[in-house]
């Protein structure tokens, strides 16, 4: 398997840097599609938590903030993350739904920037995916107030051990105020590096009709 790994990152960088770029877009290309695809190749090659990504977003006036979250799926509909809805962030996109993501993976010389409107996921999807995290991080979900000020870190354990008595011997259901959120993308950029930093760079724009991309080649 390492060896595998290995031969996928050398035909993409060789180790100095990627040698083959991005081709001018004929302008048929899907970018949920390629997206998927360059998400799939950073998995292939073996790098370490592909799926972080940099989650951005902005007060109604304006004052952004940016933190790491994990990328939980892609699919036409857009980018998926999960996270507890009373949170910053969360309050943040209740009040104002536009955000951005940026996807690096500084092995292969990729990145991949979205931006577009948050929307919240079904109750039935948030369960799902919750459903398949390890059962401390579902009494986590449980006892974590996310973002607010913390007494001590015993007062949190306390509220960890509350949960896991109340849940001993049952399954652990989804708290209510936790579940997933989808960036419907509205301009999704492809960064490659190239040698001497002449970089390939592709963005999609969104069609005013709502039906298809507009794209073009950006200067490096």
């Amino acid at each position: 398997m390492t060896g595998i790994k290995e031969h996928l990152k050398a035909l993409v960088t060789l180790g100095r840097g990627a040698v083959r770029g991005m081709d001018d877009p004929a302008g048929d290309e899907d970018p949920i599609e390629l997206a998927a695809a360059w998400y799939r190749t950073a998995e292939e090659c073996g790098l370490f938590m592909p799926e972080a990504m940099t989650l951005a977003t902005a007060t109604p006036d304006g004052l952004p903030s940016a933190r790491m979250v994990l990328l939980k799926g892609v699919d036409d509909r857009g980018f998926r993350f999960f996270t507890n809805y009373q949170s910053r962030k969360a309050e943040e996109l209740s009040a104002n739904p536009n955000a951005a993501l940026v996807l690096h993976w500084a092995v292969i010389e990729r990145q991949i920037r979205v931006e577009g409107v948050v929307e919240r996921l079904s109750e039935a999807e948030s369960f799902e995916y919750f459903s398949t995290r390890p059962r401390g991080s579902r009494i986590g979900a449980w006892a974590s107030r996310q973002s607010r000020p913390l007494e001590s870190r015993a007062a949190f354990e306390r509220e960890v051990a509350r949960f896991e008595k109340e849940f001993e011997g049952g399954d652990v259901p989804l708290p209510p105020h936790w579940g997933g959120y989808r960036v419907v993308p509205s301009r999704i950029e492809f960064w490659q590096g190239r040698a001497s930093r002449l970089h390939d760079r592709w963005v999609f724009t969104r069609a005013s009709s709502g039906d298809g991309w507009n794209v073009e080649r950006l200067q490096p």
